[in-house]
């Protein structure tokens, strides 16, 4: 009973008291207010005039105001029903100077502006202790997980009268801890060396080899990467069960050095038990999806197989018409055997769809149906993911755009539609120009030329000139309609007159004048496929110089008039997956030209080229090519000597001079050939390891081989030359560029080597 009367008046004191201290609030007074305006200050206010008033409320009203940021000093007064708040605004960000960091790796004028951003330290903004407390705890981190431990920052404030605050970071990062060991332990199905290559740091390589890769610089970045392709390397090998979680990062702070210890528990491994599918299945049996998973019972869990034979099974659901549908694994211990896994497939198509409505935007020249003509997936048809995807690559071919997304949403008021959304970046297609110009090829030239592959937005060719330079002097004509008719027929035609003086492009002492009309047709064989044929007539007058000799020249000199009526079929093939910057796919062509019977001359070209491109480690891409070329001349009559290859400079073996490569007349002037073959290896990766983020701009390097022969009978090794080299491939306002530093590597003293070559309108 004491109890109880003893809890009742601790109830009664602590109500008393309560009631004792709420006051109701008749005014609120501020002092110390300067930037900011009293109707602000209230807006912040829990309470208002009117209020009944007590504590807790005080209390809380302080928080929310200290919460704000805005204040550095907060405290408040409550007497006879007036609240009197006194503050000290924060003050203004005047300037935050970061002085005399070294490391660009660890920090850079791009990471400075993320980090202001971050931490609300960019001038003019309000200044806040708190913020930056977390700036100086971030970049600690930062220094810290690239190994810089004994690094330090001094804070130095200038705060002046008008209540702004200049802040300067003076950093000394001292040296950098590296790496004196790197041990791996707990392995037995893969070996220490498998483990430790998986890691881009470790244990310092030769003096010179590591000068250049800096191996042993400890990056926390690279080090929680690596962690991650060890756990990748085992889940692949069926160990589910793998832990790192005793791995360390030792510092010895006297040798101001860095310990790296890998302590794998690998756990079993993994076997497939039985494979079962669950869900909807819809007509597709448990024979035909387990055809996609390349595994059976009994076989290692290999994590990858199975991922990319769900992804499969999606694909054939969503190129169905089941545009959203979702299937899953489940992995789960079998009852059967403790390191078998009983797999179970789930599948959920949702529901099926149908294309509502196809809509473009982006496309300011190129009409739209341009592009809806390259599209294999119409208004009104299922849902398809494959047809979709090819409708993309299609679109990137043109080459007409620099970027094609798309997005898909479902119609609300149609359960059973979607809504197809294409954003296209259109890029500059040709060219107008007017003017004096200078190229590798031609030398100097006045221009009135038009070059466009997409004219007015039609997507037909139609290319112009008015040229006269030291090499050329042209008139010409062409037009292209890739879309002639509902089938994809392809017409061309154009007329030419143009004049060559061969002396001044490096090569033989003559001049042609050829004037004449073309026409063309194409037709598609397959879907990413065409034939295409043209008929050319022409007219030549030969002019000769001194420096041709050999009999075969000096009788074609003798008959400087012909009519040249040549006939060729040509074979495409083109898979890319982009025009510009392609990273999958073939692009391949084959053709022969000949000249008819009844034609003055008598020859034929044979001309193959092959070119593949795919994407291997971190989104690099792997190019290889091939072209060969052979020209000879038939019934009793010999290859005109000017309708021979040349070979050297761009666009073929770099790092030599323009048409330089092959045999040579007297006075130096190659002599072109009527076989060259020409390979080129190149790896195109993103502009990211040097710090510009740029999708349109391509870092390159490349291996070119190729030789030429003047009689195809005459073919040797010896004619081989090859280089290497590195560039830069760009996507520019005016076009792409192509800037290219190439060293010659296999090469004779009599050849003329030019290192660096520019290019308008290069492609990878």
């Amino acid at each position: 009973m004491k109890k109880f009367f003893l809890y009742i008046f601790f109830i009664f004191i602590s109500f008393h008291s309560t009631l004792v201290f709420s006051q109701k609030l008749e005014s609120i007074n501020i002092n110390g207010l300067d930037r900011l305006s009293r109707g602000t200050f209230l807006n912040y206010l829990p309470i208002e005039s009117g209020d009944d008033l007590n504590q807790e409320i005080l209390d809380q009203s302080l928080k929310v105001l200290f919460n704000t940021d805005l204040f550095s000093k907060l405290s408040a007064d409550f007497k006879d029903g007036v609240l009197t708040y006194d503050v000290s605004e924060n003050p203004i960000i005047k300037y935050l100077d970061f002085k005399n960091y070294k490391d660009d790796l660890v920090l850079n004028n791009e990471v400075i502006i993320e980090l202001r951003k971050n931490f609300k330290l960019n001038d003019g903004e309000i200044f806040s202790n708190k913020n930056l407390d977390k700036l100086l705890n971030n970049l600690k981190k930062l220094y810290q997980d690239n190994a810089f431990y004994k690094s330090k920052i001094t804070v130095k404030t200038d705060l002046d009268s008008q209540n702004r605050i200049g802040i300067e970071l003076d950093f000394d990062e001292g040296s950098k801890a590296l790496i004196k060991k790197f041990n791996v332990s707990g392995n037995s199905y893969f070996s220490s060396d498998e483990i430790l290559d998986l890691f881009d740091i470790g244990e310092p390589d030769l003096f010179i080899i590591n000068y250049f890769t800096e191996k042993d610089n400890f990056s926390r970045l690279a080090y929680d990467a690596g962690l991650e392709k060890v756990v990748n390397l085992y889940t692949n090998a069926g160990f589910l069960d793998i832990n790192l979680s005793n791995s360390k990062v030792s510092l010895n702070e006297s040798e101001n050095s860095v310990s790296i210890d890998i302590v794998l528990v690998e756990g079993v491994q993994y076997k497939v038990g039985k494979i079962n599918f669950a869900g909807d299945l819809l007509q597709y049996s448990e024979k035909y999806l387990s055809s996609f998973i390349p595994l059976v019972e009994e076989d290692i869990f290999e994590r990858t197989k199975v991922i990319t034979g769900i992804n499969k099974i999606t694909d054939l659901y969503r190129n169905n018409g089941y545009a959203f549908a979702e299937v899953k694994l489940r992995a789960l211990p079998s009852n059967l055997s403790t390191d078998h896994l009983e797999l179970t497939i789930d599948i959920d198509t949702k529901k099926l769809f149908y294309i509502n409505r196809i809509e473009i935007s982006g496309n300011q020249r190129t009409q739209d149906d341009v592009i809806r003509r390259e599209m294999q997936i119409l208004e009104g048809q299922k849902y398809s993911k494959e047809e979709l995807i090819e409708s993309v690559k299609r679109i990137k071919r043109l080459g007409y755009f620099s970027s094609v997304e798309y997005n898909l949403k479902q119609v609300l008021d149609s359960p059973d539609k979607v809504n197809l959304y294409f954003e296209l970046i259109e890029t500059k297609t040709g060219e107008f120009a007017v003017g004096v110009s200078h190229s590798n090829a031609t030398g100097a030239s006045l221009n009135l030329s038009i070059s466009q592959n997409n004219i007015l937005g039609t997507g037909n060719t139609l290319k112009a000139a008015l040229r006269n330079s030291d090499a050329v002097e042209e008139l010409s004509f062409y037009f292209l309609d890739p879309h002639f008719n509902n089938d994809g027929h392809t017409v061309s035609y154009g007329f030419f007159d143009k004049t060559l003086d061969a002396s001044n492009l490096d090569a033989s002492a003559y001049s042609i004048s050829e004037s004449g009309i073309n026409f063309g047709y194409g037709i598609p064989i397959f879907s990413d496929s065409d034939l295409f044929g043209e008929v050319k007539i022409s007219s030549l007058k030969l002019s000769c110089g001194t420096n041709l000799s050999t009999r075969d020249e000096i009788t074609q000199c003798a008959n400087p008039d012909n009519n040249d009526i040549t006939s060729s079929i040509k074979y495409s093939h083109n898979s890319l997956n982009d025009y510009l910057f392609p990273t999958s796919g073939t692009k391949q062509t084959i053709s022969l030209l000949a000249s008819v019977p009844f034609s003055d001359l008598k020859y034929y070209k044979i001309e193959g080229s092959y070119s593949n491109y795919r994407s291997i480690f971190d989104n690099k891409t792997l190019k290889l090519a091939n072209r060969i070329k052979y020209a000879t001349g038939y019934g009793g009559d010999n290859l005109p000597f000017y309708k021979r290859y040349f070979e050297g400079g761009t666009s073929s073996v770099r790092g030599f001079d323009f048409n330089s490569l092959g045999a040579k007349y007297p006075d130096g002037k190659p002599k072109g050939g009527e076989f060259s073959m020409v390979s080129t290896i190149g790896l195109s990766s993103s502009m990211d390891s040097v710090g510009i983020d740029n999708p349109n701009m391509k870092f390159i390097t490349f291996a070119d081989a190729g030789m030429i022969s003047e009689k195809a009978t005459d073919f040797s090794l010896s004619d081989f030359r090859s280089s290497a080299g590195l560039g830069i491939n760009w996507l520019t306002p005016v076009g792409p560029l192509g800037f290219h530093f190439a060293y010659p590597l296999l090469k004779k003293s009599e050849d003329l080597t030019k290192t660096f070559s520019f290019e308008l309108g290069t492609t990878f």
